[in-house]
């Protein structure tokens, strides 16, 4: 068989419903794709260099040389990182070309790194043959985006942007990794904001919350925070971890019961179970903002939106809110302009996508 010269690949951003910060306590996520993707398109050398050129980045070109990998603090950090896993797996790649496009937005909350990350990852699988399935791509971008980036972010991102659907949230176990597809309701939609906030898991508070999470678990003798079995336990911890403690189990009890809901179409509940979680990320986990909480409010109070909470790592990024079907755009037009006359900043509807 021949391989080809040139190979174009793409992978999704995401939407976490429920399920935020559980993902690295080895606890429960219930994530969506979006239409938003990434694309590839990869052009074989007959050398040992990799030329990776970005539209989002100002056309901004960056090169390396297989086997030389070494973080250059920009985005093809990410390229090398997945070049790297791949070689530490003892696949023997070539040079290449590769250009990258993307409508995911950058610092978003919907895992436009992830996106990036499976979809090189997908173009070298086909363009090396390599014989790997959708959810090694994303145990190999996730040891990428950890191992070499350095950013301490969980499961969550790459098994959503390698597994996930449209139309469909995938119910994840992140620790034992298995996978359940859980239809959308059709009597919602969802509405997806950018609130205009970037965020940078690489650095940043999302990193001390991984390790006040991991001393949390250290001084109550568990493997993870989903291992405590009892809620009183958490009363031995000290401030902040307790309320960091209380999040992760609360989350995780809120995805169970977003999938009951999910599975007998009660919108309602799934949209208290919104606003629940939102206010556990916003006083618990303290990962909001002010102006990401006025989104929130503001999309809670249209008479079209069943709930609201901020979706990703926070710290900026977007919000996701469940809207009665048919109601969405117009839902999501006014709450952006009611948005941007409050905080000035340029709120920008992401879901539904023109």
């Amino acid at each position: 068989m021949t391989v080809p010269r040139e190979v174009v690949a793409d992978a999704p951003g995401r939407v976490n419903l429920l399920g935020e910060h559980t993902d690295y306590n080895d606890g429960f996520v219930l994530p969506m794709a979006i239409p938003q993707r990434t694309r590839v398109t990869l052009v074989l050398r007959d050398d040992r260099w990799v030329s990776v050129h970005s539209a989002q980045m100002n056309d901004e070109e960056r090169s390396y040389q297989l086997g030389g990998e070494r973080r250059q603090g920009a985005f093809v950090d990410y390229v090398q990182g997945v070049t790297a896993m791949f070689a530490e797996d003892g696949h023997a790649l070539a040079g290449f070309d590769l250009s990258i496009t993307s409508e995911v937005p950058i610092g978003g909350g919907l895992s436009s790194s992830a996106a990036l990350m499976v979809a090189v990852a997908r173009a070298i699988r086909a363009a090396f043959e390599i014989d790997l399935d959708d959810l090694a791509i994303a145990k190999l971008a996730h040891r990428a985006e950890t191992g070499f980036v350095g950013a301490p972010v969980g499961l969550l991102d790459p098994i959503a942007c390698s597994l996930a659907d449209e139309r469909h949230a995938l119910f994840v176990d992140t620790r034992s990794l298995a996978l359940e597809k859980v239809a959308l309701p059709e009597s919602v939609e969802l509405v997806i904001v950018d609130s205009g906030i970037a965020h940078d898991h690489a650095t940043g508070d999302y990193r001390v919350r991984r390790a006040e999470c991991t001393r949390a678990a250290e001084l109550l003798s568990v493997r993870a925070l989903r291992d405590v079995a009892d809620p009183a336990a958490l009363d031995a911890l000290p401030d902040p971890l307790r309320a960091r403690a209380r999040h992760v189990l609360s989350e995780n009890a809120r995805v169970h019961e977003g999938v009951a809901a999910m599975r007998r179409g009660d919108v309602a509940r799934l949209g208290q179970l919104f606003l629940a979680s939102h206010a556990s990320m916003r006083d618990d986990f303290a990962v909001s903002t002010p102006d990401v909480d006025a989104l929130v409010e503001l999309a809670a109070a249209d008479p079209a939106i069943l709930g609201a909470r901020l979706t990703g790592g926070g710290f900026g990024g977007a919000i996701v809110a469940l809207a009665r079907v048919g109601e969405a755009r117009a839902a999501g037009e006014r709450v952006v302009e009611q948005y941007r006359r409050k905080t000035g900043r340029p709120g920008r509807l992401l879901v539904p996508s023109e």
